[in-house]
């Protein structure tokens, strides 16, 4: 993990590693408020390290450490809020922000830092990737609250096609990666195992990055992340109409919530999606809930099986 050690300073480095010694496979997040302990989300819980309150003065270093020295390197991502660092982990921004005509052009006077830890989990779809598959892979949509394992799952599924499994060959995947959290790429390779037959598409709006993948990369699968603007339903119709599979992530508590967002119906209209998978929204990432075919039916043989 030093390539998240190197962001803090020599002396907080040291209080995060004793820490978290043996306990990084756990970690799910550390956020830092300027003059307020540090805190360390688990899977199982919330500690906080009393020991160190960050300054001003640290998190200056923290900034330059992230932009090596060059704030305007990283004009887009500070715009987005978060920037992704090697390793696929990805670094939310909050604080003082600065408007040009209504819109969002930075954040000034970075206060509030949370690093999301990225952790790829071989196999993790193992038990699921079955109900995605008769004949044909069929389009999917992940359905689950933040820190549910929507990208985790999605990742390792997309590794899964684009490596072969059992008897199904690989196929070619083209990933639309939004924010950098599937492949976690770095100056444009992916960091994260993502199959041998996977075309990544990185930093790229997904609407505008759907229709660039099927033009230049003919992908037999499509994953995109979180989609949930008309722009990104609109894309995904097309890409659908022109033969593509469709495997995707939306935030949500349930099927009934989803029917209520007017960008969403759509898609539940057409009944573009064959299968729905609902992951538990309980604190257990990667826990799958229920698996809804295109007549809503629960088609899951054993609730709450454990991907993971």
């Amino acid at each position: 993990m030093q390539e998240i050690l190197r962001l803090f300073p020599n002396e907080i480095q040291y209080g995060i590693q004793t820490k978290l010694e043996n306990r990084w496979d756990k970690l799910q997040e550390i956020r830092l408020r300027l003059n307020q302990p540090i805190e360390f989300i688990f899977d199982d819980g919330v500690e906080w390290l009393h020991t160190f309150k960050p300054s001003r003065k640290d998190g200056m270093y923290m900034v330059n450490q992230l932009s090596e020295f060059s704030l305007y390197r990283l004009e887009d991502e500070l715009r987005e809020g978060y920037i992704t660092i090697e390793g696929g982990h990805r670094v939310g921004l909050s604080g003082k922000v600065n408007t040009l005509g209504g819109s969002v052009k930075a954040i000034q006077h970075i206060s509030f830092l949370n690093i999301r830890i990225a952790k790829q989990k071989i196999g993790v779809a193992k038990s699921i990737i079955p109900y995605l598959y008769e004949r044909k892979y069929l389009s999917t949509l992940f359905v689950g609250a933040p820190q549910s394992g929507k990208t985790t799952l999605i990742r390792d599924i997309t590794r899964i096609i684009a490596s072969g499994w059992k008897n199904v060959s690989p196929r070619k995947v083209g990933v639309i990666d939004e924010r950098s959290e599937i492949a976690a790429s770095i100056k444009g390779i992916p960091q994260h195992d993502v199959g041998i037959r996977t075309d990544v598409m990185d930093a790229c709006p997904k609407a505008e990055g759907m229709m660039m993948m099927v033009r230049s990369m003919s992908p037999e699968i499509l994953v995109v992340d979180e989609i949930g603007s008309e722009k990104d339903v609109e894309a995904l119709l097309e890409a659908i109409n022109a033969g593509v599979v469709v495997i995707c992530t939306i935030h949500g508590q349930s099927l009934d919530e989803l029917k209520k967002r007017p960008s969403i119906q759509p898609l539940l209209q057409h009944r573009v999606f064959k299968r729905i998978i609902l992951l538990d929204n309980n604190r257990n990432p990667g826990m799958v809930h229920k698996v809804y075919n295109e007549k809503e039916e629960n088609i899951l043989l054993k609730t709450g099986v454990l991907t993971r």
